[in-house]
């Protein structure tokens, strides 16, 4: 079968967010070139990475878009080589598998054996999802160049549901200043790390506000905005007043909520703090029934959200978008990762009926 053929290569190319793709894009760019498809490619700013704006047929017709960026292996009880396709019964493993190479081999097999009557299709491959998606912005610029298409489908695991819905994301760090001294003479100084325990309160107290009175949608483990700190460092020694300390912390916003609202809140009253926006994603928000998401819909095996982020939310603005692919994202990042031959297959049956 071609399309565990292109599964079999996209998993040996070691694409860990960390690393240069441009090997696995290569290699892709020339199937796609070799299938009568207008190929754009482009770099990330460092030139050790790249993503993949490819068309055939031009204007209103579907976009399919991925990721080929994985995450990493190191430090996980790996049973098999996880840059080589292992096959037991109809379990496929390797890093990617499931997130979200399987989608990829689906879709650059679907591109392959399109007939000449195939209605227009383009294909997104993007760079550093996983890091925060971080290539797809750069890349919107050529996506818009397309011209007006119909749907997009961004093929992250659903176990093929059709996903309407997942939150957004900021990341943020904040800065507290202060002033060294002798611990024995505390009180005379602005203690840093008091501060970062002050912003982590008001985070608390936000969340609380939340969880209480916040907006609410259906879907979620979790229906409202959510906020997280997930680092905080400060400090060299016990009997130093620290001058300086660093608090990593997050929202999981409903695509309702409005992320600089919830920090405005957050630091209202708070003093001598300094935040700073690291990375962000849209959220999405889809109609689901929207007649542009109907065929999909239809071959779908039914309607969901997703907990996890996509870059669903930077199409949304521009087309119908939904998140739509194989596997369970239970498999995804784990040691081990799989996907099922059925859900291949399924998957490639749904995009040949979509496009």
């Amino acid at each position: 079968m071609r399309m565990l053929d292109i599964l079999d290569t996209l998993i040996g190319f070691p694409t860990v967010s960390k690393d240069s793709n441009l090997a696995l894009i290569d290699w892709a760019q020339a199937l796609l070139a070799t299938a009568g498809f207008d190929v754009v490619r482009v770099p990330s700013p460092c030139g050790q990475k790249a993503g993949l704006v490819a068309n055939r047929g031009g204007s209103g017709g579907t976009i399919l878009s991925a990721h080929v960026d994985v995450v990493p292996t190191e430090g996980q009880p790996w049973t098999r080589d996880p840059f080589a396709l292992t096959r037991e019964g109809d379990r496929f493993y390797g890093r990617g598998t499931t997130d979200m190479k399987g989608f990829v081999a689906c879709v650059l097999a679907l591109a392959e054996e399109l007939p000449a009557n195939a209605g227009p299709v383009s294909i997104v491959l993007s760079w550093d999802e996983e890091l925060g998606c971080i290539g797809i912005p750069h890349m919107m610029d050529a996506v818009r160049a397309l011209g007006p298409q119909k749907l997009c489908v961004v093929g992250e695991p659903t176990s093929l549901k059709m996903a309407t819905g997942h939150k957004g994301k900021v990341a943020w760090r904040g800065l507290c200043s202060g002033e060294a001294g002798h611990s024995a003479m505390a009180p005379m100084y602005r203690n840093a790390l008091h501060g970062a325990c002050d912003l982590v309160a008001a985070l608390r107290r936000e969340q609380a506000a939340l969880l209480q009175n916040g907006a609410k949608e259906d879907g979620y483990d979790v229906p409202c905005s959510t906020l997280h700190v997930g680092v905080l460092r400060g400090g060299t020694a016990l009997n130093i007043v620290p001058d300086s300390a660093e608090v990593l912390f997050e929202a999981r916003h409903l695509a309702s909520d409005s992320p600089a609202d919830l920090l405005a809140r957050v630091m209202d009253g708070l003093s001598g703090i300094t935040v700073s926006e690291t990375f962000a994603y849209p959220g999405l928000a889809a109609n689901p029934d929207d007649p542009a998401l109907a065929q999909l819909r239809g071959l779908s095996r039914g309607l969901t959200k997703v907990s996890y982020g996509t870059e669903a939310g930077f199409f949304a603005p521009l087309l119908p978008t939904a998140v739509c692919g194989p596997g369970d994202m239970e498999q995804g990042h784990q040691p081990d990762e799989f996907v099922e031959l059925e859900h291949l297959t399924g998957c490639l049956t749904m995009l040949r009926a979509l496009v």
